[in-house]
């Protein structure tokens, strides 16, 4: 019973709106305290748990993220983008679209793909005559690609607090992410041949299309680099984050030679300012979690969900249901890092695939980013656009059908995030 009680407590706190922390630790400082727990514990949890090899890529990402706005980036992947899929209906939404996912094969972050590639996405559509709040829609739900094309910070989040592996996950994000862009760019084209929105002229000539890459190579060839070294052994999906900074700095500098030193003091300055606070919840969740875990909340959850249904596809639907509710009031983060534990060891006695089921968490809480009342990604599109977040949500109604969709399919055929890692693994 005391476990429940942590857990209603947490859920009042922050609808009450209670920071996160507080809304997590208070309950857990309350629980240690009737329960005379040595307070010395709450340390030594708190420490043990950002303790993890797997973690240190999450601040290295973001300084990865950080880098490239610096280094100017940004810009030649939203340029090569525009004269490769400019003449495609829908012009400059499809230019956002194809250029999140070039991004994603490197910032592994949906915050990221819209702090470096959103506002100049966002202006050049407003330029050519886009409705603003339809650019932000754009710019939102094409920000999701990030988190589950490899490199991705939230399924490496997933593999360290599950303990399945990160290597096989960050593969099986190949396909979902491919699938997603697809569905993303054919809801973009039928609204934009609807509303009758611009698109380039013609296509570009040889010459252009390879004038326009050229400057762009090192970002589209990062994702293939990084794959290809942790499958051959090179480096672990942890290194990979290390190895990205290394490859992103050195072409900043010596390719691009528009990175300083004084860009990357500001970039290790956001950095340590983003970091800080996604640790310090993690810290703070694996102290929830140990609570949960001395109550046996996890073991009864088991036991309730297969009492309900043997069926993992039953069971997959009630999870869906689950996140996309928790979605719409966490953050991805501290979603994972709570729930995560919780409904895995069900599932996965239901027969269902670690990997498979990593996917349809984060793609699940990915969702929640362009859902109110959290929905991270809106608030932080509008505020670069300076519109009404009422205006963007009107906007994203029709993005959620290509987003379910997607959801829809990675839930019920399986293959499609588990067929990759097979494959690569076994070779």
């Amino acid at each position: 019973m005391a476990g429940y009680l942590v857990i209603a407590s947490f859920l009042t706190l922050f609808l009450l709106g209670f920071p996160v922390v507080l809304a997590i630790g208070l309950p857990c400082l309350a629980y240690l305290f009737i329960n005379g727990i040595p307070v010395d514990l709450v340390a030594q949890r708190m420490l043990y748990s950002l303790d993890s090899f797997p973690l240190i890529a999450v601040p290295v990402f973001l300084f990865v993220g950080s880098v490239m706005n610096c280094s100017g980036i940004s810009h030649y992947i939203y340029q090569f983008a525009n004269t490769a899929v400019g003449r495609l209906p829908g012009g400059l939404a499809q230019v956002n679209i194809f250029g999140s996912l070039v991004f994603s094969g490197i910032s592994g972050s949906a915050l990221a793909d819209i702090g470096g590639l959103g506002r100049i996405e966002i202006d050049a559509m407003r330029q050519k005559g886009f409705n603003v709040p339809f650019a932000c829609a754009v710019t939102s739900s094409s920000a999701i690609i990030g988190p589950i094309f490899p490199p991705s910070i939230p399924l490496i989040i997933y593999g360290t607090v599950t303990g399945a592996s990160v290597l096989q996950l960050l593969l099986g994000g190949i396909l979902p992410g491919l699938i997603c862009t697809a569905m993303l760019m054919g809801t973009a084209a039928w609204l934009a041949k609807r509303r009758n929105y611009p698109r380039a002229e013609r296509w570009p000539t040889a010459k252009e299309f390879l004038t326009d890459m050229w400057p762009a190579i090192p970002a589209l060839a990062a994702p293939v680099l990084l794959t290809a070294g942790m499958l051959g052994g090179w480096f672990t999906p942890t290194e990979v984050a290390s190895v990205t900074v290394a490859y992103t700095v050195f072409i900043g500098f010596f390719y691009y030679k528009k990175l300083t030193l004084d860009g990357l003091r500001i970039a290790a300055f956001e950095t340590i300012r983003a970091t800080s606070g996604i640790l310090i919840i993690v810290a703070v969740a694996a102290l929830f979690g140990w609570i949960l875990s001395v109550e046996q909340i996890p073991q009864q959850i088991t036991t309730a969900m297969l009492s309900v249904s043997k069926d993992p596809y039953v069971l997959l639907f009630i999870v869906n249901v689950m996140l996309l509710i928790v979605g719409m009031f966490l953050d991805s983060t501290t979603a994972i890092l709570v729930i995560a534990p919780i409904i895995a060891k069900p599932l996965i006695a239901a027969g269902v695939d670690p990997v498979h089921l990593g996917m349809v968490v984060v793609f699940n809480l990915m969702i929640g980013l362009v859902t109110p009342p959290m929905g991270l990604s809106l608030y932080l599109v509008a505020d670069i656009a300076k519109v009404k977040m009422r205006d963007v949500l009107k906007e994203m109604l029709p993005f959620y059908v290509p987003l379910v969709g997607t959801l829809i399919l990675i839930t019920y055929v399986p293959w499609i995030t588990t067929v990759v890692p097979r494959y690569f693994i076994q070779q």
